[in-house]
């Protein structure tokens, strides 16, 4: 199992945070200062030049920014060594439905996991929302594909043919 971190400001709503029944669940620790995230973190940031790719496996943890673009200290998050974005993949959550690049932080860490071999932990995580698994059946072909990939360039070729 690899831990999992987020980073909350506070800044979403609260009764639809993915984060919040996470961490009632016990299955994501919440962070609320930059300097609380671990240094070795694979940290997702849609802002990160590499994607999330089967090279990555060796990361200690995972951490999502779950926080408003807007107020975060984007120069903080720049200095990460390990800064990955997700890939092509479409949101199953209610809100987001249908878009492109719209995932909860649940939905991206899930990804993530699933992109680094640890599908039992992935499923694990959307479990405990309704519309969880409808993420993977929505996204199965991608997330396959980009599961089997070498490295963060071979992600990107496989995104270009699902974005084509």
């Amino acid at each position: 199992m690899i831990p999992l971190y987020a980073y909350r400001d506070n800044t979403c709503d609260p009764r639809k945070c993915t984060v919040k029944k996470l961490a009632r669940r016990g299955m994501v620790t919440i962070v609320t200062r930059i300097t609380q995230i671990p240094r070795a973190t694979l940290l997702l940031d849609p802002t990160a030049e590499q994607a999330v790719s089967p090279a990555d496996r060796h990361v200690p943890s995972i951490t999502a920014l779950d926080c408003s673009w807007a107020a975060l200290d984007t120069g903080a998050v720049r200095s990460w060594r390990t800064r990955r974005a997700l890939p092509f993949l479409v949101a199953a959550n209610p809100v987001g439905f249908g878009r492109p690049f719209q995932l909860t932080s649940a939905e991206a860490m899930a990804a993530t996991l699933y992109i680094l071999g640890e599908r039992d932990q992935a499923h694990a995580i959307l479990a405990p929302f309704h519309w969880g698994l409808r993420f993977f059946e929505v996204n199965r072909d991608p997330l396959d594909d980009y599961s089997r990939a070498e490295d963060s360039t071979e992600v990107v070729a496989i995104q270009a043919q699902y974005m084509g």
